[in-house]
């Protein structure tokens, strides 16, 4: 047997393929959309990708079950667990077999039971897997029910999705499925699919797998025994659901866009004039440079999301889905950056810029603009005399666990939409906890009209070093 990890570090997000060396069969667990490596892994292991599965209808990526399913003619086998509501609506253009809890179906020579394992989600499940005609389970692909460390967090379809009073019915669900997963053999394997960084949990650890043994001693979630107790600790204190979450449910139910359907973003050519008309328009022109860069000088009306491991899941946040997005980048990154928008349901990247051609628009005088860099000691008297606004675009829980006194809390996610409660009567302070969110938050104002911005540097983290004042 065959057993091959996958994983996308900008989503935190695991996949995995299961062969039969003995048949040449593969499944693959919970694909991304981009799916050539498992097609490059099957041409390598001399495999063919027979079946494709998925735990649960994703909130957080693009599945890439209907694409490796068309691509390769495999039989996706899919959940009927959950109810009507949760009913996948692209099974006509697929091969598919719909399985429930108990069910069983071979891979060569695999065996993989389904375990229905709602909490996360209605329809939920996990695999269990059975090597060459054994008895004796070797391990369970968990998705979103049981991670290293914690268990999927419940509220994300009230928070996301909107679907009001199904925070405390999906914790209640998931204490049940807890239950079943404490009688499973201790030696067994687990698969999650995902890791630290995701947010469809709070404390995700680092670690790739673990055991049910070693979970059952360390994982919070499990060592509760009383109902009331584990649904208000796993139902607090969860991180903001970022907005495309409720976007990818959407998606992922009604089915996606093959990837060749979609057109390839071209380079934008404008003069000055042409591009200050379309900003002007509305049009969503994302500046991919570091944040030192785009400090310094940027065209005026874009936003900063800088090209790191941190592009997706902050794309999600802050695009508008509504609109084309442009994006200003080097040649040789619009390929990966259009795959990681994609990759959270940001189909339509639609044109670039390089960034070279910053310094020719501004050559035919375009408008562009800085915003200042400041330390907190630099800072803190204006603080303290309140000359300055302070905005903390930190999460909930971390403002929780400590703020400067005089900081207004708007979380950088929801920022663009309460943007009219960030005062402009005096110059705006923007901090988070190193200066990253921030930097972000600072091109947000900029490009609506907020010019006297400056970007608080290393953020609260760096408050906290000098020993300045804080409160909870």
């Amino acid at each position: 047997m065959l057993l091959k990890y996958f994983y996308d570090e900008k989503l935190a997000q695991a996949s995995y393929m299961v062969g039969c060396q003995a048949t040449g069969e593969a499944l693959v667990v919970d694909p991304s959309r981009d799916i050539q490596a498992y097609l490059d892994t099957a041409k390598k292991e001399n495999l063919t990708i027979t079946r494709v599965t998925e735990t649960h209808i994703h909130a957080d990526f693009v599945s890439g079950a209907k694409e490796l399913a068309t691509e390769t003619g495999a039989t996706a086998m899919l959940s009927g667990e959950g109810g009507n509501d949760w009913t996948y609506q692209f099974l006509d253009q697929i091969n598919h077999e719909i399985v429930r809890d108990g069910d069983e179906f071979m891979v060569g020579n695999v065996k993989i039971e389904v375990m229905h394992t709602p909490g996360h989600t209605p329809e939920s499940i996990s695999f269990v897997l059975y090597d060459r005609g054994q008895d004796t389970p070797m391990g369970v692909f968990t998705g979103d029910f049981v991670f290293v460390g914690d268990v999927g967090r419940p509220d994300l379809l009230e928070k996301a999705a909107g679907q009001k009073d199904t925070s405390r019915v999906g914790a209640k669900q998931m204490f049940e499925s807890l239950k079943r997963f404490k009688q499973l053999p201790d030696h067994m394997q687990v698969w999650p699919g995902h890791g630290a960084g995701s947010a469809c949990g709070k404390a995700l650890g680092a670690i790739p797998s673990s055991t049910v043994g070693y979970e059952k001693v360390t994982n919070w979630a499990l060592r509760h025994d009383e109902e009331e107790a584990f649904i208000n600790e796993l139902i607090s204190e969860q991180p903001e659901p970022p907005k495309y979450f409720a976007v990818m449910k959407k998606v992922n139910k009604v089915g996606p866009a093959l990837i060749r359907e979609l057109g390839e973003p071209k380079n934008t050519i404008l003069s000055a004039d042409e591009l200050t008309k379309e900003l002007e328009n509305g049009m969503q022109l994302i500046d991919t440079r570091p944040a030192s860069e785009f400090a310094k000088e940027h065209i005026a009306g874009t936003i900063n999301i800088p090209n790191n491991k941190s592009f997706a899941n902050w794309a999600g946040w802050l695009v508008d889905y509504n609109k084309p997005v442009y994006l200003i980048a080097d040649e040789r990154n619009i390929e990966d950056l259009t795959k990681s928008l994609r990759s959270i349901g940001a189909d339509e990247v639609a044109g670039y810029m390089e960034t070279a051609a910053i310094a020719g628009l501004k050559g035919e005088g375009i408008a562009t603009e800085s915003y200042e860099v400041a330390t907190p000691d630099q800072l803190k008297d204006k603080i303290a005399n309140e000359e300055v606004t302070l905005i903390d675009v930190r999460n909930e829980g971390e403002w929780n666990d400590g703020h400067i006194p005089q900081a207004q809390h708007i979380m950088l996610g929801y920022l663009q939409e309460r943007i009219d409660e960030v005062p402009t009567d005096k110059p705006v302070v923007l901090q988070c906890q190193s200066g990253g969110r921030s930097a972000m938050a600072t091109s947000i104002l900029q490009a609506n009209g907020i010019k006297n911005v400056t970007n608080m540097a290393g953020g609260f983290g760096a408050w906290s070093k000098e020993d300045l004042p804080q409160t909870k």
